[in-house]
């Protein structure tokens, strides 16, 4: 597992989200399902990307994960037109690693991320948002379906 580290501006993101507890993955596909349709009102959209979001309280850790948020979304140029009822959010800038999954397990992907790529590397987690671009090779259901995991990470002090 070899990411590219990027450093990352902000992102204006417009979407829905939900809680989700740690035995509730039946939320995301629903949560999606809800924000699909809704996609095609969203006038400023940057790119057809699509924007899966986790936003967990500080010092989560990844063995125990109990409440956090996820959100389906897009990023546009600004807040100014937003469909009423769909929320706005801002993915704030920093350093991330990017690591490219393929396949649809991404779960596992995750995992190995967190406890093998993690431990042996120059970084720790920052506490912000985690998030996944579903890009033209993103292809729901699908083996050969490609997406961009970005992990929000800050250099690990050596002492």
């Amino acid at each position: 597992m070899n990411p590219e580290i990027k450093e990352c501006s902000d992102r204006k993101v417009v979407g829905l989200s939900a809680t989700m507890k740690q035995n509730e993955h039946h939320k995301i596909p629903e949560l999606w399902k809800r924000f699909m349709p809704r996609k095609k009102e969203i006038k400023n959209l940057v790119s057809e990307e699509l924007i899966a979001l986790q936003i967990f309280p500080e010092g989560t850790k990844v063995e125990i994960i109990d409440e956090y948020y996820i959100w389906a979304c897009v990023e546009v140029s600004n807040f100014e037109t937003i469909p009423k009822g769909l929320e706005v959010f801002t993915i704030p800038n920093g350093k991330y690693a990017v690591f490219l999954h393929k396949g649809m397990d991404a779960s596992a992907t995750y995992h190995k991320i967190m406890t093998e790529w993690l431990p042996t590397s120059d970084f720790k987690i920052d506490n912000r948002p985690h998030f996944q671009m579903m890009g033209r090779n993103y292809e729901n259901g699908s083996d050969d379906s490609e997406e961009e995991f970005y992990v929000p990470v800050k250099a690990e002090l050596h002492i």
